[in-house]
């Protein structure tokens, strides 16, 4: 009888200690999903991922000329907040980040001419800060992946003089 009792609370014991050390695990319908909080919830995680990196760029590059706003300087640099330009192809909106651009934009029914110098030398990057811009600056509009961008040529820049 005391083997019996001893093995009986043995085995008490044993599968106690299992359990409490997460030895086994939840049924399915008990496990928790942990569900991203904050400005960027609605987004895929590898999008929300990148938004510091964007945020990053956009704040050391891209506030001179588009300010901290995203409202740009008038007839002279787009705005970036609820530009139907930005909107109206993402594709492109990385491109011209990766390689510049020269051509004539109409924004928001204004016209811009000035030249806009490569900001970024990677197409992650790109794609970074513009979701940064899509989704900040008054913009809650989406964003673009990288492979969407698959596509898009960096263009070779013109190799700059060493330092003296």
């Amino acid at each position: 009888m005391k083997k019996s009792a001893f093995l009986l609370i043995s085995l008490f014991a044993i599968t106690l200690f299992i359990s409490s050390c997460g030895g086994g695990s939840q049924p399915a319908a008990e496990q928790t999903t942990v569900k991203a909080t904050g400005p960027y919830a609605d987004l895929p995680a590898d999008i929300q991922a990148m938004m510091p990196r964007g945020e990053e760029i956009y704040k050391t590059k891209c506030t001179v000329c588009h300010q901290v706003t995203g409202l740009g300087i008038e007839n002279v640099f787009p705005p970036l907040s609820k530009a139907d330009y930005l909107l109206a192809d993402k594709v492109r909106a990385v491109a011209q980040t990766l390689n510049g651009s020269k051509v004539e934009m109409i924004v928001n029914g204004k016209k811009f001419t000035t030249e806009m110098t490569p900001q970024v030398d990677t197409k992650e990057d790109a794609v970074a800060v513009i979701n940064y811009v899509l989704n900040n600056l008054g913009n809650k509009d989406g964003f673009v992946t990288l492979a969407e961008v698959q596509g898009v040529v960096i263009k070779p820049r013109p190799a700059q003089a060493p330092a003296k």
